[in-house]
């Protein structure tokens, strides 16, 4: 009875055996690329929105991570955190003039051009913003922030990025959307 059973539990075992051996790693743990964190600063330049021709200078901090997953769609995906704060170069009809933002969200990098590697963002976060009034004077939205940019590595570790951005401040002031708009250059160092 031994015997008419060895040739199936022969097959079954060959079987096995080459299943597993699909299942195998198909790139070496030392050639898989690194997670990529990455945090930085830049310079902002804004238009307010907030009459014609006005804008105001600021500063942006980033944090951006991108996880490097090895699935075909998601490998460009990453998630990127930022703070701004428009508070210089105020016009002087605007003396209480400020806007501030921490949002986040997803971002994608396209393939990489001449050493230039392009992104697009959207991002969802919340915002403050300071204007002049007596009573009334100051008020929070959450604010949507499609945008994208161009990072270029200058070393092994930074990276220099420009980023545009155009915000949507929902019906801040009756129906009507604030879109301040603006852009940013700085610097990020990778980890």
């Amino acid at each position: 009875m031994l015997r008419s059973l060895f040739p199936a539990l022969l097959v079954c075992v060959v079987c096995c055996s080459a299943a597993m051996s699909l299942s195998a790693q198909t790139v070496y743990d030392a050639k898989l690329p690194p997670d990529r964190f990455a945090v930085g600063a830049g310079f902002s330049n804004f238009a307010l929105d907030w009459g014609h021709g006005r804008r105001m200078d600021g500063i942006t901090a980033w944090a951006d991570y991108h996880p490097g997953i090895q699935a075909r769609l998601l490998q460009n995906l990453g998630i990127e955190i930022e703070g701004r704060e428009i508070d210089f170069a105020r016009p002087s009809s605007l003396s209480r003039m400020r806007q501030e933002t921490i949002l986040g969200g997803p971002t994608y990098r396209f393939r990489p051009w001449h050493g230039l590697h392009p992104y697009a963002k959207y991002l969802l976060g919340i915002g403050g913003i300071y204007f002049p009034g007596d009573t009334y004077n100051h008020d929070t939205r959450t604010v949507y922030a499609p945008g994208g940019g161009v990072d270029y590595r200058a070393g092994n570790r930074f990276t220099v990025r420009v980023d545009y951005e155009y915000q949507f401040w929902h019906a801040l002031f009756g129906p009507h959307d604030l879109n301040p708009n603006g852009v940013t250059a700085g610097v990020l160092y990778r980890f």
